[in-house]
């Protein structure tokens, strides 16, 4: 072997070691950049949070959402003038502890809110794929199915089609997901086309991979980040959209807990008793306030990777 080989491999060796060296921290990068952006932080605090409420609801709520207790009616905060330790956030109008039934209700909306965004994907992705892949006739078909999505008022069309199944959790998830999925669509068309022709597609092809194959092996992973950030935004439009059909009688139905639903029981007294709007609706407010924080976080230190 020549002192010119050896001095190359040399060189390689050292090459290689100082792409290990700079990727070994690049994972406690991503951590680092996570750390340092506070609206970010926020978003997953509180994300975090309401996702523990709900999830240990029967060993965290001082009582049973569903009992009432129409003597203890109406109870006001515990701050408030007449209020009772026993119930810290007061009572409904049928008596039942309205802290239980706000913890239980975070069940009912992150439950909505993340099932109906994952359908919402689902939908979105495939067509947006689809129609960003094949092109032509396939493209424009697709084209035509977003421009009559977004034609139909959605509110409205949602209303119309609970009420026709019929009003209960899974039938509001369903029609949710399936009338929110246009941003997903949009996004990953315009993305896919920018992938296809790039060359690492050609290779794919070159070697006989299946259009199936290079769509959900090559094209899908690289699709990850603008879909991940899609998703927690949709997840705060999932959950006012639940809150919405609640409110108007055509969602959530008693005596199942959701915030929509309790603002609706409430709006009767909100002048006399306004915690029993306000309460939910602070819930609401932060939920979609985390799902949004987190969102926007995402988008911004993807933003900051691609840029180097």
């Amino acid at each position: 072997m020549t002192e010119m080989d050896l001095s190359f491999k040399a060189a390689a060796a050292s090459e290689t070691g100082g792409e290990l060296l700079d990727a070994a921290p690049a994972q406690p990068k991503i951590w680092r950049n996570i750390l340092h952006h506070p609206g970010l932080m926020l978003g997953l605090v509180i994300l975090a949070s309401l996702v523990i409420l709900a999830a240990f609801a029967p060993w965290i709520s001082p009582y049973n959402p569903y009992d009432q207790q129409l003597p203890q009616r109406l109870l006001p905060p515990v701050w408030v003038h007449g209020g009772n330790a026993a119930h810290l956030l007061g009572t409904d109008h049928l008596g039942r502890d309205y802290l239980s039934r706000l913890i239980y209700g975070a069940r009912v909306s992150l439950l909505i809110g993340f099932g109906a965004a994952s359908i919402g994907c689902v939908i979105g992705v495939t067509l947006g794929m689809c129609a960003g892949f094949f092109g032509g006739i396939i493209d424009r078909i697709v084209s035509f199915i977003l421009t009559c999505q977004l034609a139909l008022p959605g509110l409205l069309l949602a209303m119309a089609l609970v009420f026709l199944i019929g009003p209960s959790v899974g039938v509001v998830i369903c029609v949710i997901g399936f009338l929110h999925w246009s941003y997903y669509l949009v996004v990953t068309r315009a993305a896919t086309q920018k992938i296809r022709d790039l060359e690492y597609i050609t290779a794919a092809r070159a070697i006989g991979s299946s259009r199936l194959q290079i769509m959900v092996t090559e094209i899908l992973p690289n699709l990850f980040s603008e879909i991940i950030v899609i998703f927690s935004l949709e997840v705060g439009v999932a959950v006012l959209a639940e809150a919405a059909l609640s409110f108007l009688g055509v969602g959530i139905q008693p005596p199942t807990s959701s915030w929509g639903l309790m603002i609706a029981e409430g709006k009767v007294s909100v002048f006399l008793r306004p915690w029993l709007v306000i309460l939910p609706g602070m819930f609401i407010f932060l939920l979609v306030l985390a799902a949004n924080l987190v969102g926007d976080g995402l988008r911004d230190l993807m933003s900051n990777e691609s840029r180097r």
